[in-house]
């Protein structure tokens, strides 16, 4: 019963608050923004043609995230690890971007690795970091279709070479437009 007088009092008081607004009869003043003279600064270049000239400049954001990916194609990894580090966290922004932006991209996330281990360890790390990689990319938002991890293991080396400058450069997944 306590509930029903208050609900009742509540609708009583919106009731009147509602009374308490601007009477139906009184009109607010409107101002004419269309009727305004032709003399005024807005009228007069509109009788010029000044005003047709558009200041606006059309953006085709597809090719402005094309081009803040460009040279950031490739994800470096430590010796035997697969974890994706933060310093590759805008890189992979970025793709991600351009991704959901256009969902008709897509990309092979190329796993590499160094020279040492065996073949078959290597193709399998070379998953690993590119799934990692897929992964990544995944929370940000990109759907799997979009992107395939394959590996390469040892196979494609991106530098020659016998020592860690070397073995530094092939730890890599590439990001490669198919």
């Amino acid at each position: 019963m306590k509930m029903h007088n208050m609900f009742a009092a509540l609708l009583a008081l919106g009731l009147l608050a509602a009374c308490s607004s601007t009477p139906l009869g009184e009109k607010a003043p409107v101002e004419d923004k269309l009727a305004q003279p032709a003399s005024s600064s807005l009228g007069a270049k509109a009788a010029t043609g000044a005003a047709s000239e558009s200041k606006v400049q059309t953006v085709d954001l597809g090719a402005q995230l094309s081009s803040a990916v460009a040279n950031q194609r490739v994800v470096y990894f430590d010796f035997d690890s697969f974890a994706v580090k933060d310093e590759y966290r805008s890189l992979l922004d970025a793709h991600a971007k351009r991704l959901s932006f256009d969902r008709k991209i897509h990309l092979s996330l190329e796993g590499h690795t160094d020279e040492r281990g065996g073949r078959e360890y290597n193709l399998a790390l070379g998953q690993k970091r590119a799934e990692a990689v897929a992964q990544a990319l995944g929370v940000l938002g990109v759907q799997a279709s979009q992107i395939e991890p394959v590996s390469f293991g040892k196979e494609q080396p991106a530098v020659e070479g016998h020592d860690e400058a070397a073995w530094a450069k092939n730890r890599r997944v590439e990001l490669k437009d198919k």
